[in-house]
């Protein structure tokens, strides 16, 4: 068995509860929603008025002007989160062998802002008028790219996009590389910005958003019986994922370890997940066998939780199906009750709370949770985070296509 063995080292997080780690985790602990009203368009016409906006993100604080129009936004988010999780590790590039650093990252869509922008342009005004950073905007692989030319990492570099599963295969794609002795470090999450005007008339047209216009706050309500969808969100999650002996090597502060990855697909449709939890129940138990565990180690389950009636159902099967009498005793939450599903990126937002969390000894809650649903009968932790130690957690993304995704994180000895 490969003995290298990777760690959490630096956290970087923007989210529709605040623009770094500190404000986000406050937002987490208090219970506080990060869902409002849209502010960037007017949204007076669809049929959903609302999401998890990063409102209070400014992308000057990060980029120059010049730099923010060669751009999209969800890599304007990469870059904030990435230099946030840099600092937090106290990593001194200087002295690392930059060929050894590299940057893996996730995003469902990418820039999809740049393309409709650009649409408008070629329809209202010619060909001549499309910007010719169209393409280098809109790349889903822009974002890994930016944050390693601005950082000058040299090691592996890449994207995945796997819908919503796509920041959790991009963190197990991390670990593998350390694992095989290809980099020492990966800066590795998800980033999405796809709170547009033709991703929400999708969206809203497919009949997969929350209609709770009247009270936005309230609308994300994972595992309640009265859910009637999700809830859009923007954001990037980044974590530094570090070999273990590197990291002690320079004194690192170490979250936890990253010890398992387990992925499969529910082959079953392209946007309803597997009702019989089959599909999630595989990737759970391959990343469980992945960390050599037992399901009796785990102590929480940082859900996908998207707050639909068919999602929430069918992952708390999967849970039983994997836990058995265990189940029983497991914390269960889903963040997506604060800051809304932030699609590809959702798993990195997921990861950094859960690890901030097991360092910190508490369990970040599912709030809206009034009316418990008789199908979805775990503990979700309902309404206030709670102290408590927990020494394992698994943390699980799902995405259209059928993609699935977990990780397991452990608290160092």
């Amino acid at each position: 068995m490969n003995d290298r063995r990777a760690v959490i080292t630096g956290l970087g997080i923007v989210s529709s509860l605040g623009t770094n780690l500190a404000k986000t985790w406050e937002g987490i602990t208090s219970g506080r929603s990060g869902i409002g009203p849209i502010t960037a368009w007017d949204a007076t016409e669809y049929s959903v008025r609302f999401g998890g906006e990063c409102r209070d993100f400014v992308t000057s604080d990060w980029v120059s002007h010049r730099e923010e129009r060669r751009v999209d936004r969800f890599t304007q988010l990469a870059i904030a989160a990435s230099d946030m999780a840099l600092d937090d590790s106290g990593m001194d590039l200087d002295k690392t062998d930059r060929s050894r650093v590299g940057c893996i990252l996730g995003s469902g869509i990418g820039g999809l802002a740049e393309i409709e922008l650009q649409h408008a342009e070629l329809r209202d005004k010619g060909p001549r008028h499309v910007s010719p950073m169209l393409v280098p905007k809109m790349m889903v692989n822009a974002a890994s790219g930016q944050v390693s030319i601005r950082h000058a990492l040299m090691g592996p570099n890449w994207a995945v996009v796997t819908a919503c599963a796509s920041a959790a295969h991009a963190i197990g794609d991390a670990l593998n590389v350390i694992r095989r002795n290809q980099a020492e470090v990966i800066v590795t999450g998800g980033c999405e910005a796809a709170m547009t005007p033709l991703s929400y008339a999708g969206f809203c047209n497919l009949k997969a958003l929350s209609t709770r216009n009247d009270d936005p706050a309230t609308a994300s309500r994972p595992f309640d019986r009265d859910r009637d969808g999700f809830v859009m969100g923007e954001g990037a999650g980044i974590i530094i994922l570090e070999e273990m002996e590197h990291a002690k090597a320079r004194g690192a502060r170490i979250y936890a370890e990253l010890v398992g990855y387990g992925m499969s697909a529910d082959g079953c449709h392209i946007t309803m997940p597997d009702p019989s939890g089959t599909g999630p129940s595989n990737s759970m138990k391959f990343a469980l066998q992945d960390a050599g565990m037992n399901p009796t180690e785990v102590d929480y389950v940082n859900a996908h939780g998207t707050s639909t009636p068919l999602n929430d159902k069918g992952e708390t099967q999967a849970i039983r199906n994997i836990f058995g009498a265990h189940a029983e005793k497991l914390a269960v939450s889903s963040n997506k009750s604060q800051f809304g599903h932030t699609l590809g990126a959702s798993g990195g937002l997921e990861i950094v709370v859960t690890a901030y969390g097991m360092m910190s000894n508490v369990i970040p809650p599912t709030i809206n949770y009034t009316t418990p649903d008789p199908e979805c009968d775990l503990d979700y932790v309902p309404n206030e985070a709670r102290e408590q130690s927990f020494d394992v957690a698994l943390s699980n993304s799902f995405g259209f296509g059928g993609h699935n995704g977990t990780l397991i994180i452990k608290k160092m000895d």
